[in-house]
């Protein structure tokens, strides 16, 4: 069984992984230097705040390159085959984009209420039990509102509900 889905061409030669998987793996925030906090700093400070800020920002804008991607794509590719099973592959195709970015779209509201939550001093702290969240955790998913240990207990507590 494949670790992931971005395994499958290569495991089972036929599979293709559609464009628009492809540009969502592409999405993710990357290329930034990790914060080496000092010793005796002080957490979530104005130079950590700034950081994280630009961490979204980069974020955000990636994000929405992406959204002028489709759009142009999708004017582009634009066409009405006579052949039905090629038409239903690209609505399927657009389809598939389309999900990519609502999902996205969300992400990039997440990023805007991140921001403000650094504006107002409040980031980096957890919703649930007011504990520093951590440089390292927030740096592998910046809009994090929860501390590792809150969001392990929320996840249990929901594979509960749902069985």
């Amino acid at each position: 069984m494949p670790e992931s889905f971005a395994q499958l061409p290569l495991q089972y030669g036929k599979i293709t992984m559609p464009r628009a998987v492809k540009k969502a793996a592409s999405t993710e925030f990357k290329n930034f230097q990790p914060y080496k906090p000092k010793r005796g700093e002080e957490y979530m400070n104005e130079k950590q705040r700034e950081h994280f800020k630009a961490i979204l920002l980069k974020w955000k804008a990636e994000l929405m390159q992406e959204v002028d991607r489709t759009v142009s794509h999708m004017k582009d590719e634009a066409a009405n085959f006579p052949d039905p099973a090629d038409r239903a592959t690209q609505e399927e195709e657009f389809s598939l984009e389309l999900r990519t970015r609502d999902r996205e779209r969300k992400l990039i509201k997440k990023i805007d209420s991140t921001m403000e939550r650094i504006d107002q001093d409040d980031y980096g702290f957890c919703d649930a039990c007011g504990v520093e969240i951590g440089i390292q955790r927030l740096e592998a998913r910046p809009t994090a509102s929860l501390c590792i240990d809150c969001k392990t207990l929320a996840e249990i507590k929901e594979k509960q509900e749902l069985g």
